[in-house]
């Protein structure tokens, strides 16, 4: 699911997605930076996002990673990109940021 912002932020949207609960990780083999917030002690299931600026909007695109890939060098996995725990994490992003706007 993904969520538009206009980018006026008191700070840098990427901090703001850390303090949001996000941690910042790097996937080989896609070649992407990307951020997660997991569920639990473990490292599935998560929320996985990934956010993309451009010059006056940043846009973050989230779904929840039921469990990892089942196969060797593949990306696919079970995930949802929609649903009752994908709404509810996305009104709490949006109430996080908008604490964070710029008036």
């Amino acid at each position: 699911m993904k969520i538009y912002f206009e980018k006026k932020f008191k700070e840098n949207p990427e901090t703001i997605i850390r303090r949001s609960g996000y941690a910042k990780i790097f996937d080989r083999r896609s070649n992407q930076t990307s951020y997660v917030r997991r569920l639990s002690n473990n490292f599935y299931p998560r929320f996985h996002m990934y956010a993309e600026e451009t010059d006056n909007q940043l846009i973050l695109n989230i779904h929840l990673d039921q469990k990892k890939p089942s196969y060797k060098k593949q990306t696919a996995h079970s995930a949802d990109y929609s649903g009752e725990t994908i709404e509810r994490e996305v009104e709490r992003i949006k109430k996080f940021f908008e604490s964070y706007r710029r008036a």
